[in-house]
Formats: structure tokens, sequence, C-alpha cells
């Protein structure tokens, strides 16, 4: 049955009802899981290899969906009031730097080093995606703490209470900690060059990036990560085109479904339902690391 399925993937016509449709199904999902968290590009990767494409080709067509879904989603974030653009460009300008040199190599090197490359690094982006959803719930938990503790909490004669000075307090060290330091441009600029190699995962470390480095929230990260993703990516894009590794009208089928599904997190994601499809993503990435290394082993 997988045998006759992968034989389909490989013969059918792109533009066939049957492939319309299930290009655009599988990009609503991915469209949705990379907007709400992050990761999902990694199954692009294993649709488009299951249809006969090289590692480096998916790579490539990959990207097209990607831009057009991360500028989507960018737009309804800022209308939300959760991207602030003039930091998102600071960070993007690094990330797209270092996306020049990712990009460049993913291009050029052999297609079965990249796919072990992969193997390794897709388990170790899954991790940090559990460690990164284990410490955002430990965050949530003492925010939530701490908004109770404060709206208790009144200061004596001075009119002010402690939770207006604990306010005051977190609003500097927030602006502190999102000082722009050289070597916060240099960890973003590994991150691009992780991003221009292989987008799987890179939103997870633009978040963790945002979320640590910048000490932003959650959400805010998330903007952060959209907006970064859209400087960097018409980049890596170019790159992959001037290689001839894009296939277009693959290409541009997926992007709709990317589009829809970045729409749809964008206005309706609820957090409990990106804690499950995080685990679910995790657990797929580890499958594909698996047969990524045993195909080129055997």
């Amino acid at each position: 049955m997988i045998e006759n399925f992968t034989n389909y993937l490989q013969t059918a016509d792109p533009m066939s009802a049957g492939m319309i449709s299930m290009l655009i199904g599988i990009g609503i999902f991915v469209g949705f899981v990379n907007t709400l968290a992050g990761m999902a590009t990694a199954l692009s990767y294993a649709l488009f290899m299951a249809m006969g494409m090289p590692i480096n080709v998916a790579n490539g067509t990959t990207r097209v969906g990607v831009l057009a879904q991360f500028a989507v989603s960018s737009v309804i974030f800022k209308k939300s009031g959760y991207l602030d653009t003039k930091l998102a460009t600071k960070v993007g300008i690094p990330v797209a730097i270092g996306s020049l040199l990712g990009a460049q190599a993913a291009a050029i090197l052999n297609p079965k080093i990249m796919e072990v490359a992969m193997g390794i690094m897709l388990p170790i982006m899954a991790i940090m995606l559990i460690y990164t959803q284990h410490s955002r719930s430990k965050a949530d938990a003492a925010a939530t703490a701490n908004t109770v503790a404060e709206d208790k909490s009144i200061s004596g004669g001075s009119g002010t209470s402690v939770s207006d000075s604990l306010i005051n307090s977190h609003s500097s060290s927030s602006t502190k900690s999102q000082a722009f330091t050289a070597a916060k441009f240099i960890a973003f600029m590994f991150i691009g060059a992780y991003g221009g190699f292989t987008h799987a995962g890179v939103g997870i470390l633009i978040i963790f990036g945002s979320f640590y480095l910048l000490g932003l929230d959650i959400i805010r990260s998330n903007g952060i990560k959209q907006f970064a993703v859209v400087i960097y990516t018409p980049i890596a894009l170019t790159i992959f085109i001037l290689h001839g590794q894009v296939n277009w009208p693959v290409a541009l089928i997926y992007a709709i479904g990317n589009i829809t599904g970045a729409v749809i997190a964008s206005k309706y994601a609820v957090k409990w339902g990106a804690k499950a499809v995080n685990y679910i993503i995790a657990i797929a990435v580890f499958a594909m690391s698996f047969w990524l290394i045993y195909k080129n082993a055997i």
C-alpha cells in the first residue's frame, strides 16, 4: 500500500485534481502548525522527497510557501498588536546575513550529505521544541501567580501599588534585555545560517532566541519569528532559484494551502492546540530523521 502511494506521488501529474487537493490539504496543515508553533516544514520535505525531488529541490520548493504564509501571518500579528516590526527588523537583519551562507551550502552540497546533516539536526530541534514548550508552560504559570499576588498587594502611604512598581520594574528590565548587543547579533546570525540551510525548525530557534535573549513573551516572540522569516526567506529563495532548485508548479499550489493554514492559525489557534501539535510534529521529525540516516547508511 505504501509502495503504491509512493508510486502515485512520483508519477501523478501535479496539476491533476487528486494531487492539487493533496498538496493544498497538507499545505494547510503545515501552514497552520508553522504559524502556531513550528517544525512542520519537515513534513513538506518528506512529501516532496516522496514525490521524487532531490532534497535540495525539495528545500528550494518549500521556500515559496514559507515566504507566502509568513508574509500573511506577519500582517495579522501586526494588526493584532503582537508584532514589533522595529525589533523584528533588528532580528531579521543578522538572520538574513546568516541565511546567505546557509542557503549557499544547501544548494551546492551533495544531497546525501545534506540528508544525513538534517537527520542529525532535526532531532536536536525536536528536543528544543519540547524544552521550549515546557519552559513556556512554567513561564505562563509563574506569570499567573505573580498577577494574583500583585493584585492583592498594595504599598502603604505612597498611593502606588506594588503591582505598579513591579510593572515598571518589569518594563525597565524588558527594555534592557531587548538591547541588541553584538553577541545577540552573532547569535541570530547563526540561527539564520541554519535557516538558510534548512527552514525546518528555524522558527523554534527564533522563538527560542527572542524568548531568552530579548526577554519577550511567547506570543510576541512568535510575532518576531513571522517577520524575521519574511526578511531572510527571499535571500535564501533567490539562491535556490539561481541554482534551478524550485519546482514552481508544486510550489505555487502548495503555497495556497500554506497561506490558508497561516490565516486560520493566526486568527483562531489556541494554546492547548499548540502544545499537542508540537509533540506530534516532534514525533514525526524523529521518524523522518531515522529514515534519512537509515536510507543513506544502507
